[in-house]
């Protein structure tokens, strides 16, 4: 699904959806507790499910190893 996409099934601006993908929780574009919770309506998940995978993405993440 493209950011594109979920941006008009939200109504968030697509550019903060990119962020968000990109960044994730941590990044410098942080998602609200509204973005959050249309992006896991979007994605038919629960909130909390979102939350998590936003957090566990982002550059901090990448490469790492556990």
């Amino acid at each position: 699904m493209s950011a594109e996409a979920i941006a008009v099934g939200t109504g968030i601006r697509t550019p903060r959806i990119k962020a968000f993908a990109e960044d994730g929780a941590m990044g410098p574009v942080r998602p609200t507790e509204e973005e959050l919770t249309a992006l896991a309506a979007m994605l038919s998940m629960r909130t909390a499910d979102v939350l998590v995978a936003a957090y566990a993405t982002g550059p901090s993440r990448v490469g790492a190893t556990s």
